[in-house]
């Protein structure tokens, strides 16, 4: 674990000037029209918080078959709906949640979709496909669907080549052309080939899952930490300030988790981090949602109250709901 320093007045002078120089950048590295970030809102916004990463399925396997492979038996829980979820989340004041698309459909992601239509204005997307199958095609008509990123895992690839072939680019020029997210679910020595791709596309928006699951070990090195944090001098990375049930020492209040989210808030600023639960998985095995959101909202006295705005709303609403 990274020790604990102070926040010195040098620590937060040069957070201001990278915050002021991505304000200043207005549509951060898109260079696209309408995606500056918006005002100072009232906290929660006038909308409420956003939990950037929640996954849902439904246990009607008949009008949702599971993917070859999986059976009842392998679901986490039997049941994870929108209402289920929606009772945990709204009495925390978030209204907007960013879904994950689950690995029990596979790239079959119509669950997903058919509740984003659903509950319109509520939910955005994140989608899994087939790097292979046309992913440029596929990203395209996901995106009329409210598909604001895409979820890329290494697989059975190597920590050095799993980014490498023509579909895997394909997936990340589209995203630069569009503004849509590559959203790495990784453990810490896949981060290097992600930081090589943002070289060598600097417009991708890219959301780095759960710190790139450092701590999960109940580790954290500083030298994954800095790796990650290397990663801040891309415009496009973002990070998931998430998955505190499965981290570090698992154990609410989390407050053990406090270095390493000061560490990549003064590496990234907090335009580029966003809170997210990891949902359902933050409710079960004695976690409780409201612990997750009162790290951020509340625990970590080092947060202002313009951070908290960014963590737990703003960056979420500029990246997947923009």
């Amino acid at each position: 674990m990274c020790a604990r320093k102070s926040v010195s007045s040098d620590t937060r002078s040069r957070r201001d000037v990278l915050q002021a120089g991505l304000l200043g950048a207005g549509a951060w590295a898109l260079g696209r029209p309408g995606l500056e970030p918006e005002a100072p809102a009232a906290e929660g916004g006038e909308q409420g918080y956003i939990d950037a990463h929640v996954h849902v399925w439904t246990p009607d396997t008949e009008r949702y078959p599971l993917a070859s492979g999986y059976t009842k038996n392998d679901m986490a829980i039997p049941s994870f709906t929108p209402e289920e979820l929606f009772a945990h989340a709204r009495p925390c004041g978030v209204t907007r949640i960013v879904l994950i698309q689950m690995s029990y459909y596979e790239f079959d992601n119509s669950y997903m979709l058919d509740m984003i239509q659903k509950h319109q204005g509520v939910f955005s997307g994140v989608a899994v496909i087939d790097r292979d199958a046309k992913p440029r095609q596929t990203m395209l008509e996901l995106a009329e669907r409210g598909v604001r990123g895409f979820r890329i895992r290494p697989g059975e690839h190597p920590p050095d080549r799993w980014l490498d072939g023509e579909g895997m680019a394909a997936m990340w020029k589209c995203g630069a052309e569009r503004g849509l997210a590559m959203c790495p679910l990784i453990d810490p020595e896949y981060l290097p080939a992600v930081d090589r791709m943002c070289e060598r596309f600097p417009q991708t928006p890219v959301v780095v899952d759960h710190f790139a699951r450092i701590g999960a070990d109940g580790v954290v090195r500083e030298a994954d930490l800095d790796n990650l944090c290397r990663m801040a001098r891309h415009r496009g990375a973002h990070v998931k300030v998430s998955a505190f049930y499965a981290l570090g020492k698992k154990a609410a209040p989390y407050l053990d988790l406090g270095p390493m989210i000061r560490r990549v808030l003064d590496a990234f600023g907090p335009q580029r981090l966003m809170w997210a639960s990891d949902g359902p998985w933050q409710v079960m095995n004695g976690h409780h949602y409201k612990d997750s959101i009162e790290l951020v909202r509340s625990r970590l006295d080092f947060l202002t109250d313009d951070d908290r705005q960014w963590l737990l709303h703003r960056t979420a609403e500029r990246v997947f709901f923009s």
